[in-house]
């Protein structure tokens, strides 16, 4: 009896201990220090999977709980850490879905392009069923890289396994297939096709507001070389409607319009605040 209330009494001025050490310790001024930290240490996957009893999978999972945890330190991430840490959670589990997503937001769009889009593809590989991995693919691809071709691939293969959003991802698949031709003539046919060919109303409705937007940018650079051959370089899109080269400025569908870049019509590009250094 007396070794049961003894333990108890242990209990309870242990607790009373770290019940008034917490308390002292709110009460203390928090000091911020510089410190300054040269690397971190990765560890390679065949060890982890060692460490882990040969489980790959639990140690995909933890390498992941611990990136969520400690990649962002006051809004700063160690990129450096990041590429090397997330392609060792890609290497133990590429199906790993908190690890493409961290490296889709973190690495991709912080810089380390080639190393999130590494993590993508293992991830495209191994979740044959998800198709969000190769749409971050093929955005990124787009984006970044300027690899339309590459990027209609994995778009398309995203639309295969994304029923809910065919629609959406096969029109950004046909838009992208589009503008990678050089004459903007082709594009319009090859529009035109998907567009007469489809059997879904929704993405007909969206291919030809993109037929009328490039018909419009085709209907712009014929007036321009028709104002070009008699009054020399164009300043203004409005001067092609006050010098009788066409009656009036086409409507784009999509509400952005064109504009005149370095001599040329083109379309007006949606701008991402921020981001324009990236391209």
């Amino acid at each position: 009896m007396f070794k049961r209330y003894f333990n108890l009494l242990l209990a309870l001025i242990g607790f009373a201990l770290f019940a008034a050490a917490v308390l002292w310790r709110s009460g203390q001024p928090i000091v911020f220090r510089d410190v300054t930290v040269d690397d971190r240490v990765v560890v390679s996957a065949p060890v982890l999977t060692a460490l882990y009893g040969g489980d790959r999978f639990l140690a995909a999972n933890m390498e992941a709980i611990r990136l969520a945890a400690t990649a962002v330190d006051q809004g700063q991430a160690d990129i450096h850490y990041l590429v090397r840490a997330q392609v060792v959670v890609a290497q133990l589990n590429g199906c790993h879905e908190d690890n493409y997503y961290l490296a889709n937001g973190l690495l991709t769009w912080g810089g380390a392009v080639a190393e999130g889009n590494e993590v993508l593809r293992r991830a495209m590989n191994c979740r044959f069923w998800d198709g969000i991995p190769p749409f971050f693919y093929g955005v990124n691809l787009a984006f970044f890289g300027k690899d339309k071709e590459q990027a209609v691939q994995a778009l398309e293969l995203s639309a295969e396994r994304w029923p809910e959003n065919t629609v959406t991802l096969r029109r950004m698949a046909i838009t992208l297939r589009a503008e990678a031709l050089a004459d903007e003539r082709l594009a319009l046919n090859y529009l035109m096709h998907q567009r007469d060919t489809t059997h879904d109303p929704k993405l007909r409705e969206m291919l030809d507001k993109r037929v009328v937007r490039l018909q419009g940018l085709i209907d712009l650079r014929a007036a321009l070389r028709r104002y070009e051959e008699g009054h020399g370089p164009l300043q203004d899109l409005q001067q092609l409607v006050d010098s009788g080269a066409m009656a009036m400025l086409p409507q784009d569908p999509l509400r952005l319009g064109y504009e005149l870049r370095d001599g040329r019509i083109e379309f007006k590009e949606l701008k991402i605040p921020g981001m324009e250094s990236q391209q």
